[in-house]
């Protein structure tokens, strides 16, 4: 766990500063939007404000999130999807597990065997063990990948048995069309980061179908969201 988040020198209390940086990243709101629902409660602070919140205080936030404990058992989807940034086009690529748990998002300017390569690698490092199958659509940098990082897991590549993966994409392109666009590459990777890990914490897991299980998963996500942004009320 990382060290306690610090509030000092900010003129606004940090339950203010975490209930805004939780409804940019949990909900499909501009800045601009924000301050308006902020305003509504009678806190008058502009959007410019809140944008700096979520640049300080969103990863911080993040990082102090509890993650899903990998298992060997877990099936890994993989899929990347095409985001132009200022006239470029980047690589988007992602690996969600067979809750829709988002495992690894890392953008890259190629859709290549070595783009592949490196989503796997750092799958490893982070997951600490090889899941039990790894599912695809039917770009063949995936199988190349496969063979050299590890050879082992069965592979099975097939695009409509991988509608969780690229399920995984419509949040962000929510997200893409209400802040028209992202404005750098970097500004996309660090928004992932936390983004995804906003979306993983409140989203039930699929098997939670029932509303009162739905109910206290998100009870449960708001009081770890609190906690992890050392608030309390």
């Amino acid at each position: 766990m990382s060290k306690l988040t610090s509030y000092k020198r900010h003129r606004f209390p940090p339950e203010i500063i975490a209930h805004a940086v939780w409804l940019y990243f949990r909900f499909p709101l501009s800045l601009r939007l924000v301050e308006e629902m902020l305003l509504e409660r009678g806190i008058v602070v502009s959007y410019e404000t809140v944008r700096r919140w979520t640049l300080k205080f969103g990863p911080a936030y993040a990082r102090r999130l509890k993650r899903k404990t990998p298992s060997r058992r877990d099936v890994w989807h993989l899929d990347e999807v095409v985001v132009t940034i200022a006239g470029q086009k980047h690589w988007l690529w992602r690996a969600v597990d067979q809750d829709g748990y988002v495992l690894e998002e890392i953008l890259q300017a190629r859709g290549n065997t070595k783009a592949a390569k490196r989503l796997l690698k750092r799958l490893l490092r982070k997951q600490g063990c090889l899941p039990r199958r790894m599912i695809t659509d039917k770009l063949g940098s995936y199988a190349a990948a496969r063979r050299q990082i590890m050879p082992a897991v069965e592979h099975r590549s097939h695009k409509g048995l991988n509608n969780r993966a690229e399920n995984s994409h419509l949040p962000l392109r929510r997200r893409e069309h209400a802040m028209q666009g992202f404005r750098s590459p970097g500004g996309l990777q660090k928004f992932v980061a936390v983004f995804s890990a906003v979306r993983n914490l409140f989203v039930p897991p699929r098997s939670r179908r029932s509303a009162l299980a739905t109910h206290l998963h998100r009870l449960n996500a708001m009081a770890e969201w609190k906690a992890a942004a050392c608030v309390t009320a």
